[in-house]
């Protein structure tokens, strides 16, 4: 008999409040200045979702789910509103532009000795400042502002996040968007560079959702739901 999927919290209690099994992560302390990214329950089209908004901020929602098996991340997500009215153009490929207007996030125990020599000395140097145990991998899926989708990358901040672009320029706004995803293939193919033949995918640690638009000083309105794991696609 298959293995039961894992599963994840639901992101709202009913439609008043949200599921404090997420909890709020923003910057580092030292950007304490900067505004949060804000999640709140809300309603739209009749239906219960997480409202994601941006005002030159930041923020994530997390859950932690040490030790998990990659598998088929499912959800919904619709954007009403792109990063608009910055003070530079969204760009997931640079600096100045690495903002996005949703995400959702898989963090994986990715082993140190896979990381190259010289980024796994940063992320050691970074998490002994932070204090924090910072991922040596993580994959983000993202609706993107700034190109038409598909995209694939790296954060240009850090190769240890590296994302892919579902929906893009172009995309419907006001609508809503099914998305499933293989997690364990696409970790594959965004750190195929780190995987060594035959070995396994990392188990995930952490999955998040985020929005941001710090680095182009803009704004941005979307939603998720149904957020959830599965063995198999839909």
């Amino acid at each position: 008999m298959a293995q039961a999927a894992p599963t994840l919290p639901p992101l709202l209690l009913g439609e008043g409040a949200l599921n404090p099994a997420w909890r709020f992560v923003g910057f580092p302390k030292k950007h304490a200045d900067l505004p949060a990214t804000r999640f709140e329950a809300g309603r739209v089209d009749g239906q219960a979702a997480l409202k994601v908004v941006t005002a030159s901020s930041y923020g994530t929602l997390v859950f932690d789910a040490p030790d998990t098996a990659p598998t088929h991340l499912q959800w919904r997500w619709r954007l009403d509103q792109p990063l608009t009215g910055g003070t530079a153009p969204p760009n997931l490929l640079t600096k100045a532009g690495d903002d996005a207007a949703l995400k959702v996030c898989v963090m994986f125990d990715h082993p140190l000795s896979r990381v190259p020599f010289v980024e796994r000395t940063v992320l050691r140097l970074a998490r002994s400042i932070s204090g924090e145990a910072l991922p040596a991998a993580t994959l983000c899926y993202v609706w993107d502002s700034g190109h038409p989708a598909p995209l694939q990358g790296a954060n240009p901040y850090t190769r240890r996040v590296r994302f892919i672009s579902l929906q893009g320029q172009g995309a419907p706004l006001d609508q809503w968007v099914n998305e499933s995803r293989n997690m364990a293939q696409d970790f594959a193919e965004l750190f195929g560079d780190e995987l060594p033949a035959g070995a396994e995918v990392p188990r995930v640690s952490t999955v998040l959702i985020g929005a941001d638009s710090d680095n182009t000083a803009s704004r941005s309105v979307g939603w998720v739901a149904d957020l959830r794991w599965a063995n198999e696609p839909p």
